[in-house]
């Protein structure tokens, strides 16, 4: 049997081992971390969102960029302090703006594509992870952030997504706990929310049920070659370097670290750690499990995404910092989210809040990087910046292809 090494444990990862033993390969999964989902595929917004498809490369996100660059609790956060790899890839950012439009486009095919496969693996595996078939509704504070929306409706739709435009009448009927008022909203029946988390680990499970095996707390320090195999060296906890055993091919499901990995391999996989942070609200008291919303929310002016993850969880994340692969939990980021809470859900205690923050894989071009690389046996499925919730299950049928086009089962 063709034995076959994902080296990441995240969404993507597992979704593409979930893929591959299905499609008969002997899979390995690597990952640094002593259980899986437990880097950016922690904690995310939690939405499943078609509606949330459009790419970041436009004239507006970049005078947001500069605009912002001293504000400390701004959506958008740009670290002005020089860095080859920050500034190289904000230049191929920019030069990736003639493509809006059709990355748009793709993206929300991609997207729409995911929901049936992300489906159909959880209900024939058995997987409870909160989910919630209720829509996401995006609300707009005036009019003219509305009238901007409505071009990027006019994308989405050409992408195949059923969305509309509501009133604010209409979008208290959507979700009747929101307390403040708003100029319009657009309403994405068909998108959904869930808890990362539980589904990375049910799918793990699932995996590990078909013959996946998982070698954690393995940071791959080189890869080596035996013929046409690939020996995979983790360093331990002692700082040597052991062989895993052999392969017969690698798919690269990183993250952050897939650039590091693609140039041993000889490939340049330009993704970019962007920062973003959540929230969990545990909903402690009645008054609090009646006050949150049910509904996704997505606010528009402050780029901030909610989710009810059950009866007793409240997930609030958003913002965006550029700052290099750096972790630290700042409060004056985490403050925002806790105060939009309050702002508008009242009635929502805030008494315990655990915050949390994740590395999005980015690519210059905000596209995932999906299929072969330039050695055979290689193959990449990354780079899925902040729909890596949304798009994993879409990407790993195109990776399986790929892999059985190249490396036949």
């Amino acid at each position: 049997m063709t034995r076959i090494a994902v080296i990441g444990a995240g969404i993507t990862g597992v979704t593409s081992a979930y893929t591959l033993a299905r499609a008969g390969y002997d899979v390995t999964v690597v990952d640094r971390c002593r259980y899986p989902a437990m880097d950016t595929s922690f904690a995310n917004g939690g939405q499943l969102s078609a509606s949330n498809a459009e790419v970041w490369n436009n004239g507006a996100t970049l005078l947001k960029a500069l605009r912002w660059m001293w504000t400390a609790g701004a959506p958008l956060l740009l670290n002005p302090v020089p860095g080859w790899h920050k500034y190289t890839w904000l230049a191929a950012f920019v030069a990736n703006m003639p493509r809006y439009r059709v990355n748009t486009v793709e993206t929300v095919r991609m997207a729409i594509a995911a929901r049936q496969y992300l489906h159909a693996m959880a209900e024939e595996e058995g997987i409870d992870f909160d989910l919630e078939r209720r829509g996401i509704l995006h609300i707009y504070p005036d009019r003219r952030a509305f009238e901007a929306a409505k071009r990027v409706n006019a994308l989405l739709r050409e992408g195949g997504l059923e969305r509309h435009a509501v009133t604010p009448a209409e979008v208290r009927s959507i979700e009747p706990s929101l307390r403040t008022a708003c100029h319009g909203g657009f309403y994405t029946p068909s998108d959904s929310t869930g808890d990362i988390h539980k589904f990375t680990r049910g799918l793990a499970d699932a995996c590990r049920r078909r013959g996946v095996k998982f070698v954690m707390e393995q940071e791959i320090a080189r890869i080596a070659r035996d013929g046409e195999r690939f020996l995979l060296m983790p360093r331990t906890a002692d700082g040597s370097v052991a062989s895993d055993g052999a392969f017969d091919g690698l798919v690269v499901a990183a993250g952050v670290a897939s650039r590091r990995i693609a140039a041993m391999l000889g490939d340049h996989v330009n993704v970019y750690p962007v920062k973003g942070y959540s929230i969990t609200v545990h909903l402690d008291d009645d008054a609090s499990r009646q006050s949150a919303p049910w509904v996704s929310l997505l606010d528009e002016e402050r780029k901030i995404v909610t989710s009810r993850l059950g009866a007793d969880r409240f997930r609030v994340a958003g913002t965006a910092e550029i700052n290099g692969e750096n972790r630290n939990i700042r409060a004056d980021r985490i403050a925002p989210l806790v105060d939009w809470v309050r702002q508008h859900f009242p009635d929502v205690g805030t008494s315990r809040v655990v915050p949390w923050c994740g590395l999005r894989p980015m690519m210059p071009d905000m596209m995932p990087r999906v299929g072969p690389g330039r050695m055979p046996g290689v193959f990449y499925n990354t780079g899925h910046g902040h729909l890596g919730w949304t798009l994993s299950a879409a990407t790993a049928q195109i990776l399986a292809a790929a892999v059985a086009a190249g490396l036949p089962a």
